[in-house]
């Protein structure tokens, strides 16, 4: 892969998501937070077969389903929740 990064992305976490980031990045040894957020894209590229189809919320995509306090509780098998 060619280490020019030319594009950034930023990407607006919960504090329980960025742990789970952290957690990964940790007990994987990596580097550092960008590290390990492309190799969980690259993860999870190799693996997803999602198909969002129309009129779904960003939301919908998030690492913790919605609790009453925010993204607390583990998301419930994708399930329809917006």
């Amino acid at each position: 892969m060619n280490d020019l990064r030319a594009e950034r992305l930023q990407v607006m976490l919960s504090p329980e998501e960025l742990a789970a980031v952290d957690d990964f990045r940790f007990k994987h040894r990596m580097p550092t937070r960008a590290a390990a957020v492309r190799e969980l894209l690259k993860l999870g590229l190799a693996t997803a077969a999602v198909d969002a189809g129309a009129n779904v919320k960003s939301s919908r995509f998030g690492v913790f389903g919605r609790g009453p306090d925010g993204h607390t509780q583990p998301h419930p098998e994708r399930g329809s929740e917006d």
